[in-house]
């Protein structure tokens, strides 16, 4: 059997992740390996951490890559502080909701869900009722919620985890990069996010933050934490003076990761935002032109600004337009889980995805594929609606695309 060349076929990614990923950060992965401990590797993890606390808003010594994509950093906060028989109170009001009650469940947590509707955001008189209920140890919650594209405040929810004595864990996975996530001022004891997400990194770490209270936690531990490879507390060490040898690290991520990182830092965290929110109002500007309706009945600000999901229109086939998206037009945007499975779509404008360019080339790609699935709409309304909102943002009409280590350039808005 004979093998030819690696060559896939060439994708503008805008689904709920990964998103495209930011040439310059695929140019530093590709950079020679260094050993783990080499003095050139170890400074460049301590750039890591500082960058990472950089996009986390946070003064935090502990502030590292979980090795594996965000789900690893999930389970790895969640393992290192549970302990069996422990009470937990997690918000579930999404997909990502329910992954967090097993991740619970499966680290032996007592695990109260407090529910809500999807698309809606979670009640913190209904968080307060669960901790009243019960001496508990943490309040686990997703921030931003890709499955309904609704997102969470967390300031009043880690307060009220804090005055009944618990910690605040959030699910930052998607919203890391893309709008705030101001762990100090917002007072999360530990937040978890991904690298492909608004990072424009391809999957594989997971940065994660906590802060001395959590810290405690975990080194106070009556028993050990029941995976080795995800334990906080020896991943902590290996991220430290200490170097201790935990794993080996996966060097070219690390590469990554920094660069990425780099790139929100050399942007901007307010500008960064700003981009992330013109382009995601452009794309729902034109959707609404075109005859679309957006899923959810939370107002604006608590919305994601760069992930959108769109209501299939009634008649419309979504797994054909989702294939011919991708066939025609080389478009990829997402589907939907659980109770909304085959009736919404994601289309995500995150990290180097959001840009002009690609807002424009998936509207016109998706009023093709739609007209001739029999959903009509003016010809063009979408683009003219979404360059409308940029002319009235003030968003320049070419920008500068310049692709150097220093500056991304189409990050600009």
């Amino acid at each position: 059997m004979s093998f030819g060349d690696l060559l896939p076929s060439p994708r503008v990614l805008l689904g709920p992740g990964p998103a495209m990923a930011d040439p310059r950060v695929l140019r530093a992965m590709s950079t020679p390996l260094l050993g783990q401990f080499d003095p050139e590797f170890t400074q460049i993890m301590n750039e890591v951490m500082e960058l990472t606390r950089f996009a986390f808003q946070t003064t935090n010594a502990r502030a590292f890559p979980v090795p594996g994509t965000g789900r690893a950093g999930l389970e790895a906060a969640l393992a290192s502080l549970i302990e069996p028989g422990d009470r937990v109170v997690v918000a579930e009001f999404g997909r990502f909701g329910l992954l967090l009650i097993e991740i619970a469940e499966r680290c032996g947590a007592e695990v109260v869900a407090v529910r809500g509707e999807w698309g809606r955001l979670i009640d913190p008189a209904a968080v307060e009722g669960a901790l009243r209920a019960g001496r508990t140890k943490l309040v686990a919650i997703v921030h931003g919620e890709t499955s309904t594209g609704t997102l969470q405040p967390l300031a009043e929810i880690a307060r009220l985890a804090h005055d009944h004595g618990a910690l605040l864990v959030a699910d930052c996975v998607v919203t890391l990069g893309g709008c705030e996530v101001a762990v100090d001022r917002w007072d999360i004891d530990v937040a978890i996010a991904g690298a492909q997400k608004c990072l424009s990194c391809p999957s594989g770490l997971a940065p994660i933050t906590y802060n001395a209270r959590a810290e405690a936690v975990i080194r106070g531990r009556r028993t050990r934490v029941q995976s080795n490879y995800l334990d906080l507390g020896q991943l902590a060490d290996y991220w430290s003076p200490a170097r201790f040898n935990h794993h080996t690290a996966p060097t070219a991520m690390v590469y990554g990761l920094r660069e990425a990182l780099r790139a929100v830092h050399d942007e901007g965290l307010e500008a960064r935002f700003a981009r992330h929110r013109l382009h995601g109002d452009a794309l729902r500007a034109g959707l609404d032109a075109s005859g679309l309706s957006l899923f959810g009945k939370e107002p604006r600000e608590h919305r994601l600004p760069f992930l959108t999901p769109v209501v299939v229109p009634e008649g419309v086939d979504e797994l054909r337009v989702r294939r011919r998206l991708v066939e025609d037009f080389g478009v990829e945007i997402g589907a939907a889980f659980g109770q909304l499975q085959g009736k919404i779509w994601r289309i995500g404008t995150m990290g180097y995805s959001a840009q002009r360019q690609l807002v424009l080339l998936c509207l016109a790609a998706l009023e093709d594929v739609l007209r001739r699935e029999g959903h009509r709409a003016a010809a063009g309304a979408g683009l003219d609606a979404a360059l409308a909102h940029y002319t009235a943002a003030g968003a320049p009409g070419s920008p500068d695309t310049t692709d150097n280590l220093g500056a991304t350039g189409i990050g600009r808005v």
